[in-house]
């Protein structure tokens, strides 16, 4: 074992600081490590020699030297002063000594030199690794009088950034570490987010892993022993998730962030009791109780999807057992189609007979979706139910229906600003959405992003019915993602360098054509009558989108909200991000073919038949997935629309979409044909790799009301 692995960290006395309350360490420290704080009114002067090391350059030219003579004696000596306090760390790395550096913009480390410090530390010998660990504890328990200056948020922010704390050995002295940052007043937080969004990609993206990693092996330890017992560091965990929650902020005031959102996914707590950490969530909301769900950022997509479904699932059992109690209680037999949410509908009357049937059993939206067709024989296992949703999506956002209006450029639908009497299919449209994720069916709609921001603005719905909903801060960014060009045009209004007044005559009015006629709106009292001026063009532009994202289409959105959470009504959706509630919707966009083809099944292909397996050598079908692996990326998608109707994957992934393959006995010149409610594609026998690529093509190329079944 390493010699700095072998330096015992567990027989430390516990470091309690916090802030708030001020507490001193135990007088029952040891006087080695308990050293008294050095004033704070000048940082120390270190050697000439120490100050070499302020240079990347030679510092690393220093280290080659070492390397090749085995004399680490003056590296050793750096590693020495420089991590044995927080003055010293300052007077280490701090650009310039004489600085204060108060402002968030610029923390006035040398990051560079850092870095470079770190990236050697690694390759030392042991005993300067354990002189590095020992400086830190000796900073970290000397006592604290007051608040911390900004010296002390640049050292903690430091030390944070070192890699020893990979290594589980530490993990005694990195709790410790983050407990202090934890515990450090918002002020200070604030100032570390903003340092913090300065790293590079890579030195951030490291610091994450770093605290996933300490969360996953505290829960799940290789070697339990390593560590305390559970019950006296039961803060570790609830430290790093704060420090880790200050690293989520500082990701998300970035644009674009230094990482995708789902890097802060801990794959581990998918498998801890995740309605426990719920219900304690829910009982004891943000208080000195932890749960996970207070940081919902590291539960992923797939746990969130469990949350949610177990939520809505013991709602209704909760009622069906009353509707059952009611049933006994009044001497009547209980009939088991109450634990279902049945709808009949005529084909022919799709949307009217739907916009009924779930208004009347209102009270049932949260039970399992069946459908049954009049007229026609069958039970819903799956298929029924998901060509209702199929039938009524395509109905509903035909553009001859006039509830929505798709946009080319974007490739999305947005609500029609059309003024009705009516606005109750927008909600059934919301219904349909909450019915979706409850039933596990992904939808081929086209949203924007902005319209799942708004669904969760408020996440919860408010008692007071006069509270406005689906109102949300919008900007040209949401207004690209709808209309691009128009927001290319507002963009350039924002720019533009002559007189606006003179050169755009425009006025705080819009005009909109419904039904033919053009109308206009006020975006202000006396709109009509304000020109945009270089002074004012930035507000005139705001209310514009504003206008057009929130208050021409409030009621249609309002209607849509209300279905979407009359079926979702979930404390559950205060975990969840606007993205996700897409994905919880449409699915994925992220494909993975290699599998898909894992997880497909067989049907009239034997799973040694040639037609289907690649590695055997008879007939073209062996070949089926050389060509779709082979297809580009836009092909892939039409084959998964072709066959399942959505060109995304489900939260769960491929194997979620029970994808098979059915060899259907027809002639060679036929094209592929798919059962879409069944997420089924039926072969006919090709004779060549060149003929089944060739029909695939064609079928999967033009599915649009072809080769459908």
């Amino acid at each position: 074992m390493n010699a700095f692995l072998c330096f015992t960290v567990t027989d430390l006395p516990p470091i309690c600081l916090d802030v708030r309350q001020k507490q001193r360490i135990s007088a029952d420290a040891s006087s080695e490590i308990k050293a008294a704080v050095p004033p704070e009114s000048a940082l120390p002067i270190q050697p000439k020699t120490m100050k070499d090391f302020h240079i990347c350059f030679h510092f690393r030219e220093d280290v080659e030297k070492s390397k090749s003579s085995g004399d680490w004696k003056a590296v050793h000596d750096f590693y020495l002063t420089t991590f044995d306090s927080f003055p010293e760390l300052n007077a280490a790395f701090k650009k310039d000594a004489t600085t204060s550096f108060n402002t968030i913009e610029d923390s006035g480390i040398n990051a560079k030199f850092v870095n470079a410090v770190y990236d050697a530390l690694l390759n030392t010998p042991q005993d300067i690794q354990k002189t590095v660990l020992k400086g830190i504890i000796n900073s970290l328990l000397r006592e604290w009088k007051g608040p911390r200056t900004k010296d002390d948020l640049r050292a903690y922010f430091i030390l944070l950034q070192n890699p020893q704390f990979n290594n589980t050995s530490t993990y005694v002295i990195y709790a410790h570490l983050l407990r202090q940052i934890a515990a450090l007043v918002e002020a200070d937080h604030h100032f570390l987010v903003h340092w913090v969004k300065k790293l590079s990609q890579k030195r951030f993206k490291q610091l994450v892993e770093r605290l996933l990693q300490f969360i996953s092996l505290r829960l799940f330890p290789a070697k339990p022993e390593e560590f305390p017992p559970l019950t006296k560091c039961s803060w570790w965990i609830p430290s790093a998730s704060k420090v880790l929650a200050l690293l989520n902020t500082a990701n998300n005031l970035v644009h674009p962030p230094l990482i995708p959102y789902t890097d802060f996914y801990n794959s581990t707590l998918d498998h801890i009791d995740l309605m426990e950490e719920y219900h304690t969530w829910q009982s004891f909301g943000n208080s000195h109780r932890f749960s996970f769900c207070q940081y919902p950022f590291v539960i992923s997509i797939a746990a969130k999807k469990i949350i949610i479904q177990r939520d809505s699932e013991q709602q209704m059992i909760s009622i069906a057992r009353q509707s059952l109690v009611d049933k006994v209680s009044r001497r009547q037999r209980p009939d088991m189609n109450m634990l279902f949410l049945n709808m009949k509908v005529r084909r022919t009357h799709l949307v009217s007979d739907s916009l009924d049937e779930l208004t009347r059993k209102r009270a049932d939206l949260k039970k399992k979706l069946k459908v049954t067709f009049v007229g026609e024989a069958g039970l819903d296992m799956g298929g029924l139910t998901k060509e209702w949703f199929l039938l009524l999506i395509r109905q509903i956002f035909h553009p001859d229906y006039g509830m929505f209006t798709y946009h080319k450029d974007s490739h999305c639908h947005w609500f029609s600003s059309f003024k009705c009497d009516n606005y109750s299919e927008f909600r059934l449209v919301g219904i349909l959405m909450g019915l979706a994720v409850y039933n596990s069916i992904t939808l081929d709609i086209r949203f924007p992003p902005c319209c799942y921001k708004k669904l969760l603005s408020p996440p919860i719905v408010p008692s007071d019915q006069n509270t406005p909903v689906g109102i949300c801060s919008v900007t040209t960014d949401d207004l690209s993602q709808i209309m691009p060009e128009l927001a290319r045009g507002l963009s350039e209004l924002l720019s533009y360098e002559g007189n606006v007044e003179e050169d755009f005559y425009s006025t705080f009015q819009v005009f909109q054509e419904e039904f033919g006629i053009i109308k206009s709106y006020n975006l202000k009292p006396g709109g009509e009558k304000i020109p945009v001026t270089n002074q004012n063009r930035k507000e005139y532009v705001q209310l514009y989108i504003d206008f057009l994202l929130n208050k021409s289409i409030y009621k249609q959105f309002a209607a849509f909200y209300y279905g979407f959470h009359s079926v979702c009504a979930s404390n559950a959706l205060m975990l969840l991000r606007p993205e996700e509630v897409e994905i919880l919707v449409c699915g994925s966009p992220e494909l993975d073919m290699h599998a898909l083809q894992r997880s497909t099944q067989y049907d009239g292909y034997a799973k040694t038949d040639s037609t289907i397996r690649q590695a055997l050598h008879t007939l073209i079908a062996r070949y089926f997935w050389d060509v779709v692996l082979g297809f580009p990326l836009d092909l892939q998608k039409k084959l998964l629309h072709f066959t399942t109707g959505s060109d995304r994957v489900p939260v769960g992934g491929m194997a979620d979409l029970n994808f098979k393959i059915s060899k259907n006995e027809t002639s060679t010149n036929w094209l592929p044909v798919a059962h879409t409610c069944f997420n089924q594609l039926c072969l006919p026998p090709y004779k060549s790799k060149k003929d089944l690529k060739q029909k695939l093509i064609i079928g999967i190329s033009n599915s649009e009301g072809f080769g459908l079944e």
